[in-house]
Formats: structure tokens, sequence, C-alpha cells
């Protein structure tokens, strides 16, 4: 999101520090993470007949894979619910309907008997086809429920053999219902068709992709992975932003999730008191093909629709989410009963679609909110985020100045002795 930014030299970093925008805290909605719900994680295996291939230290890639599972069930922490899915485990013919239905669940997503597990994954044999989109629709129905954190994992050798569900329209899919949900996905040796797939998985959910070659990468990664669902997280909110300011959500602090249309413009409202900061960020994902050169601008505007401060963000076709921020103090006041002030925050895009794309549903938008006690002093917001640095600053500055006056003068001094000789 955005990220504070202390510099401590030159001319050439402020400017870096005006262009990058605001401070944002990283606690600023810690008060909306749900400590108490279990996080959940399904791990799903791709056993289809590839998974014979004997690439991976000279082992095939089945036997990689459940030694990995092994390490990673020992490893697994006790507050987390885990499951395994399969895909392509149990028919071994050739009739492509029936192929395409062949995922199961290997283990429930629940607590962890780890002996149990074992077991389970010990009898798995590499079988038949690779139905990867009809294996995350059962999957995401495996976590659904609850507020924790939840991850699909998936680790797979090649490309989805089930189209046209394409598996990356299914994350998609996934992402848009605004479950929180998100996918990882592992490639074992994979060739330039399975990367790029289970890439666009990934992408469309917030997840991450990595390409795995040997034993140790994928008992690693994996282990992370399920450790990473573990840890505290905020989960976003869902709302719903609307066309013009009077009729848009009131908004608190906290993390939002919402979906804005190509070109669009979304408006959210948040009520500032006197004496408090508003701090706003906003990311826009391109979760498909979208032409090049494109932006995100969020301005607060009064109700009237006269602009107080905007941030504004742009991409060239080589990122996959654009960000942008911005901060607002309102000025104390002698009243202790005024009233708070209602800032609408306008969120607008120049994304346009691909040739060919979906334009429905939106992009993906997360907007996170913070409203908090202001500067105590008018100073401390007009220093451009440098804070203190400002000390530094002017003391580099002033340390350049006498050595250029110091090497002036010895570079003098020694032309003059070489005159002389």
């Amino acid at each position: 999101m955005i990220t504070r930014q202390r510099l401590a030299a030159g001319i050439c970093a402020l400017l870096a520090t005006l262009t990058a925008g605001v401070a944002f805290p990283a606690g600023a909605v810690a008060d909306e993470t749900d400590s108490t719900a279990s996080p959940k994680v399904e791990l799903v295996l791709d056993v289809s007949g590839s998974m014979r291939a004997k690439d991976i230290d000279g082992e095939s890639r089945m036997a990689a894979a459940k030694q990995a599972f092994n390490e990673v069930l020992d490893a697994t922490p006790e507050e987390v619910q885990l499951g395994i899915r399969t895909l392509g485990a149990n028919y071994p013919g050739n009739d492509r309907k029936t192929g395409c239905k062949d995922t199961a669940q290997l283990y429930p997503v629940g607590t962890l008997n780890r002996t149990e597990a074992k077991t389970a994954v010990a009898t798995l044999t590499p079988t038949g086809w690779t139905p990867i989109g009809p294996a995350l629709l059962k999957a995401a129905d495996d976590l659904n429920g609850g507020d924790g954190t939840r991850r699909i994992v998936l680790i797979s050798d090649g490309e989805d053999t089930c189209q046209p569900l394409d598996p990356c329209e299914v994350a998609r899919e996934i992402a848009a219902k605004g479950i929180g949900l998100t996918i990882d996905t592992l490639g074992l040796v994979p060739d330039t068709k399975t990367r790029d797939q289970l890439s666009c998985i990934a992408e469309a959910t917030g997840g991450t992709y990595t390409s795995v070659q040997h034993k140790e990468e994928l008992s690693d990664r994996v282990g992370q992975l399920v450790d990473r669902a573990a840890d505290p997280v905020v989960t976003p909110v869902a709302t719903e932003g609307a066309t013009q300011c009077s009729s848009a959500p009131t908004l608190k602090s906290g993390l939002y999730t919402d979906r804005e249309e190509f070109g669009k413009q979304r408006f959210y409202r948040v009520d500032v008191d006197p004496g408090q900061e508003l701090r706003a960020s906003v990311s826009v994902g391109a979760d498909r093909e979208v032409n090049p050169d494109y932006g995100v601008l969020l301005r607060a505007v009064t109700v009237h629709g006269r602009e107080i401060v905007r941030g504004e963000g742009t991409g060239n076709g080589r990122t996959d989410v654009v960000s942008t921020g911005l901060r607002y103090p309102k000025a104390e006041s002698d009243d202790d009963n005024a009233p708070a002030e209602t800032v609408c925050l306008q969120v607008t895009n120049s994304f346009s679609a691909a040739s060919g794309v979906k334009t429905t549903p939106g992009l993906p938008l997360e907007l996170t909110v913070d409203v908090v006690d202001a500067p105590s002093k008018a100073s401390d917001v007009a220093s451009f985020g440098l804070g203190r640095g400002w000390w530094l600053l002017g003391a580099l500055v002033l340390t350049g100045f006498v050595a250029g006056l110091l090497w002036g003068w010895l570079s003098r001094w020694r032309l003059a002795v070489w005159r002389t000789n």
C-alpha cells in the first residue's frame, strides 16, 4: 500500500518523497484483526499421470510431493486447520467428462491428526487428468465459513486439461466473491504454459507463484505458505461505493474491498472531527489483460465537490497493481461541540480493457481508511513527511558545503606548491 519513507539526503530524495505520497502506519487497522478465528489451509495436489516423471533430484514428482507433505505436516502450527484435496487421483480412463470430475478431499479441513494425514498421502499414485478449475471450486467450498485466514496452496506440474472451464477465470470468480481467500500456486518443473496459467491463478487472488525444481524448494515453500496462514491478518470488509457522494456509504477506519468498472469512479464518505487527520490509500488491480498507460486517482472532496487534496498513481502495463494515497488534517476548533466534517473520497481509474476481454465484474479495489489524532503542530503536516529528517538533511547540506570549500582550498594550495617547485 502506501509506505512511509524517511529520506536522509539530497534534494532528489526529497522529490522522491513528494512523489511517493504520504505515510500510512502499518497498525492503522489492527483493531479489525480477528485473532480468535482459526486459520484454514487446504493443500491441493495434482496426482495426474504426469506426476510419474522422474526429474526432481532423480526422483518422481509424486515422491517429491509426498516428502514435502510429510515435512509440512510435521511442522504445521497447532492453530492451523489443514486439509488436503487431490485432483486426478482416482480415474485412470480416457473419458474426458469423467476425468474432469476427478477431484476429492483426501483429508478434511480441521484439527490436524498428523498420522492420519500422512497415511492418506502415502496411498496416492499418479493416475489421471488435471482438472484444476473444478478442484479450485471444490476447495473454495471446503474452506467456506468462518472469519479467519483462508488459503489454498495448489501444487501442479501441468496445465488444466478440462477447458473451457478456465482455472484463471475460476480464481477471478473466487476473488470477486470478496471472501478473502488467497490461492498460492507452485509449479513442479513447469513449462511456459503451465507457468503462465499458475501465475494467473495466483495473481487473481493476491497470491504468489513459485517455480520448483528441487525437493528442498518444495518443502520450504509449502511450509512457508502454511505458516503464513497462521500470521495475524486484517480481513477486508466488502463494501459498495456509489456513483455520487450524497449516496455513498460512510466508512470507519479499516480495510475495505470493492469492484470498480473500467474508466469509472466510486465515492465513499468519511467523517473527520476537528483535530483529526484522515489518511487514505487505494490500490486497483489489473486482474485481466488491460491496455497500457493507465492510472488511479484518489481525491478528498467536500460534499459540494470542492477538491481538498489528491493522490495519483500511474502504470504502463508492467505492473498488476497501481496504488496511491493522501492525507487531510482537520484543524482544531475552539468549539468543543464543533461538528465533524464529512469528507468524500473519490476513486477514479483510467484502465481500459484489451480487445476481447470481459469488462465485468469490475476491477478489484482495496481501500484503506484511517482517522487518527492530527499532529500537534501544523509544521509537522507541512514537513513533507521528513519530520526530524530536516535536521539531518540540513546537516548533510552544510557538511557538503564545508567539504567543498576544504577541497577547493586544498586544490589551490597543491597547485600553488606545484608551480613553486
